[in-house]
């Protein structure tokens, strides 16, 4: 199974700041919408209710730390290990992990891919995207636009 890490980034690795978006960028979300339907979302909790709704035609695992969380539509998982053995017992060859900042860095040591959209912008915020160096991850694919790019990574070989 790939286990790919998406998100919009912006310069200074910022993903949120609060329950304030802080940018609109529609072909971002169309492009998300494309790529990750037919396959397996992991969201925290809190993410999960920022977007306020189930994602259609996708299975979403949302990880929370209160034992009784639940909401409609939606599996449960109480770590991000937890949520991947849940991802990797069905037929979706592909896992996203959809953030935030604690299930990203939770996810860091088992991501296949790295699927950005670095945000040209440098806004503030609390919620960050862990750093991605070449030491880590090497560029395998960009497509440019004004406010943005589509970047993929993959692990960068060691020697």
């Amino acid at each position: 199974m790939r286990i790919v890490a998406i998100a919009a980034v912006a310069d200074n690795w910022v993903i949120g700041s609060g329950d304030d978006m802080l940018w609109h960028l529609p072909n971002d979300f169309k492009r998300f919408k494309a790529v990750t339907t037919g396959n397996t979302l992991i969201f925290g909790r809190r993410t999960h209710e920022q977007i306020g709704r189930v994602l259609p035609d996708r299975r979403v695992i949302v990880v929370t730390r209160d034992p009784d969380w639940s909401d409609e539509g939606v599996e449960v998982a109480h770590s991000v290990v937890e949520a991947l053995e849940l991802a990797a017992q069905t037929p979706e060859q592909i896992c996203y992990v959809g953030g935030g900042t604690q299930i990203y860095e939770a996810a860091w040591p088992y991501l296949t891919e790295l699927d950005i959209t670095h945000v040209k912008l440098a806004p503030e915020g609390e919620a960050t995207f862990p750093v991605i160096t070449p030491e880590d991850w090497t560029e395998i694919a960009r497509e440019q636009h004004e406010q943005f790019d589509f970047v993929q990574y993959r692990p960068t070989p060691r020697t």
